[in-house]
């Protein structure tokens, strides 16, 4: 009798061990693990910039989109191609030395653009003028760079040679709404892209090495050859792009601005081994690129 009770007992205790969640396992209780609540996606974040593009950089897939495919003035950000050809060019030498031009230097005075401050005269190595390119966006290397890599008897042929390579490039990587008229985004109403697109671009230039290196750079202290055969020592180029010291795991890319494109900024940061890669058109500030920037990463890896 006693024994049946005991088993009535164990019975009852089993019934109520599986409605509680527990398991009766070798007379001992366990509690089974609770079932972890679904996870909110977060909120796509709000930017003040027109348009914003964000991927991951390992597959392309798209993780933030604002007017991703709209047709914008690219400022400086168009630099990125510029640096793009001179880097696809075939038998590159780095270490190869360009001689400045007054038509350089009258160019940026003409067009009150930004500069590298090259000195006329000076004999500048590619590499050097990659630098001046990119982190101070000196639009006399951006001339520099097409001069001595496009094709013609005369600036005006070998420039516009150039400018050709970079649309062929465009055409290359399958982008239907980028066009450029000029090496650095000093255009005459048909340099535009997309967020989308130029993101792609910039995807593209960062399998690179030297690439990879410049846009990463902070600073770079340039030592040219004079005209009299000497060494000058230029004053250093601070990058433009100031997530390079305010967001951890960045690792470029290029910032741009103008009457017309407003702020723009091209980026990427690399974080847990996963890199997001994004574009950020016509935003009111400099200031504020790199905010929107900044919430785009950081959603971006929540998403990657």
């Amino acid at each position: 009798m006693k024994i049946g009770i005991r088993g009535i007992r164990l019975r009852r205790a089993v019934g109520v061990a599986v409605t509680t969640g527990a398991v009766l396992s070798t007379g001992a209780l366990y509690a089974a693990p609770a079932q972890a609540a679904p996870v909110q996606a977060a909120a796509a974040p709000t930017i003040v910039a027109k348009g914003g593009f964000v991927m991951n950089n390992a597959n392309g897939k798209s993780l933030y989109t604002k007017a991703a495919d709209t047709r914008r003035s690219t400022g400086s950000t168009t630099k990125i191609m510029t640096a793009k050809v001179v880097l696809a060019q075939k038998n590159l030498n780095l270490d190869a030395k360009v001689t400045i031009q007054m038509a350089y230097s009258d160019y940026i005075v003409k067009n009150n653009a930004s500069s590298a401050r090259l000195i006329v005269g000076d004999k500048v190595t590619v590499r050097q003028l990659l630098y001046g390119l990119m982190l101070p966006s000196g639009c006399d290397a951006a001339y520099a760079l097409a001069d001595k890599f496009g094709t013609g008897k005369t600036r005006s042929a070998r420039v516009k040679s150039f400018i050709g390579k970079m649309n062929a490039d465009a055409k290359k990587l399958g982008l239907k709404n980028t066009h450029f008229d000029s090496f650095d985004g000093i255009g005459n109403g048909k340099n535009y892209s997309t967020p989308r697109d130029l993101t792609k671009i910039a995807s593209s230039a960062m399998k690179n090495s030297t690439f990879r290196s410049v846009v990463k750079t902070k600073k770079y202290t340039a030592k040219t050859k004079t005209k009299s055969g000497g060494t000058r020592t230029m004053a250093p180029w601070t990058n433009t792009n100031t997530l390079l010291g305010s967001y951890s795991g960045t690792i470029g890319v290029k910032t741009g601005s103008g009457p017309e494109a407003k702020y723009c900024l091209v980026f990427a940061a690399t974080r847990g081994g996963k890199t997001v890669i994004g574009t950020v058109l016509a935003s009111s500030s400099a200031t504020q690129r790199e905010k929107d920037a900044k919430k785009l990463l950081g959603y971006g890896f929540g998403k990657i």
